[in-house]
């Protein structure tokens, strides 16, 4: 079992062993999902100085609810996110958008 599987079943075991599943649909968990985003965010909202284990402990909390809800919806996320990154590569080709920050049909 890879490192992702083994996460994911940690994280059901940890949900069920509480009973934490009936508060986990995906709507909650998406909304969970932005609420850490915010939490995250919120690490670097005067300044650029931060503590990375707080930042770190952050982006772990956006990491387990987006796993847990790719996990209930059937989502593989490295799947997904390696097909996303195929779509990027041509919505973005490195001749028109190296070095740029323009949005795709800006290029």
């Amino acid at each position: 079992m890879d490192k992702y599987e083994e996460l994911k079943q940690k994280v059901r075991r940890f949900n069920e062993d509480r009973d934490w599943d009936q508060f986990h649909s995906p709507d909650n968990l998406a909304k969970s999902v932005a609420i850490e985003a915010g939490e995250l965010l919120e690490c670097f909202q005067w300044n650029s100085d931060y503590d990375l284990e707080a930042v770190s402990d952050e982006m772990a909390d956006v990491f387990v609810y987006l796993l847990d809800l790719a996990d209930r919806l059937g989502v593989d996320l490295v799947e997904v996110s390696d097909r996303k990154m195929d779509k990027n590569a041509l919505k973005y080709p490195v001749d028109k958008a190296k070095g740029k920050a323009d949005k795709y049909n800006k290029l």
